[in-house]
């Protein structure tokens, strides 16, 4: 009897070591990828700024790899980039956080259970499909509603990246309200507060954690994206002016996209495509960066 039952904690004992055994090499593999994806880019990387200037890249004005001299002016791109992301949360983040208060603190729970569903579909739309939807409907419709030459544009783009990114800032949000104890919504309740003023005071700001950890996300989600933005925006690369989100414009994404697949391998332009993606990872780091700050900073007042 007693064999039986030490031989049973020795197998325990050795299936848990085994999954420790199978958990630690999950997380250094991870760790070791992304640092070789992260040699990788920087080595390629740095044969193109070993010829040309860092500022000249990052404040240049135009890109141009067919030119002779080629030109390779982030700018352009920079701006492309930059307008579809905060057009993409500035329609997404009000949107989002809006829908997710009402399915955690007002709807039914027949309500509730159509909406998440509904949400868990949008993101499963592969974004191949929302670009097809974007150009066979969207582009259309903005050419004709403001009487445009074409209806490719940062505007365009920018709503098709807020159907990408609702899905993740209402889910995230929508968890992060629903973590909030109880015992704060009945203390407010009992000082006299209505639900309005409970939700705007009280919920929001314990669960500010979690909204911002959503809205990061959708950024980072935004700022990734290729094939949507790719066919919705036109690819023109160029600063927009005087009417930014009604022209055309390529995103860093985009251009990678384009251009990889045409370019000689060891050139110069071949270099320059992996300075963007530099310059994308960089981005990315400091986003994150930021989302760990004001998760950190949050936590602590809460």
């Amino acid at each position: 009897m007693n064999s039986s039952k030490s031989t049973k904690n020795a197998f325990r004992y050795f299936k848990e070591n085994a999954m420790k055994v199978v958990f630690l090499a999950a997380g250094i593999g991870t760790v070791l990828l992304l640092f070789l994806i992260c040699v990788f880019l920087f080595k390629e990387a740095f044969h193109f700024f070993s010829v040309y200037s860092i500022l000249d890249f990052l404040t240049g004005t135009e890109w141009k790899p067919a030119n002779s001299p080629e030109l390779f002016g982030l700018l352009p791109l920079l701006v492309g980039s930059a307008l579809v992301t905060v057009g993409a949360i500035a329609i997404a983040l009000p949107v989002g956080i809006l829908t997710a208060v009402y399915v955690a603190e007002l709807a039914g729970p027949k309500t509730a259970g159509i909406i998440k569903p509904a949400v868990e579909l949008l993101a499963g739309i592969p974004s191949i499909v929302l670009g097809f939807f974007g150009l066979v409907i969207l582009v259309p419709l903005i050419q004709n509603l403001f009487s445009l030459t074409t209806g490719q544009t940062a505007l365009t783009g920018s709503i098709i990246l807020s159907f990408m990114a609702l899905p993740t800032i209402i889910s995230i949000s929508e968890d992060a309200i629903s973590a909030v104890p109880d015992s704060l919504r009945q203390g407010s309740f009992a000082l006299g507060s209505t639900h309005w003023q409970t939700i705007y005071k009280v919920v929001l700001p314990a669960a500010i954690s979690g909204i911002s950890a959503s809205v990061i996300l959708g950024i980072g989600r935004a700022v990734g994206e290729t094939m949507a933005v790719l066919m919705v925006t036109g690819n023109m690369a160029i600063i927009p002016w005087p009417d930014p989100y009604l022209s055309s414009v390529r995103t860093m994404t985009a251009t990678i996209a384009l251009e990889m697949g045409e370019v000689a391998k060891g050139t110069e332009h071949y270099y320059a495509l992996f300075a963007v993606g530099v310059v994308l990872f960089v981005m990315t780091f400091v986003i994150n960066l930021i989302a760990d700050a004001v998760k950190r900073k949050y936590r602590f007042e809460v």
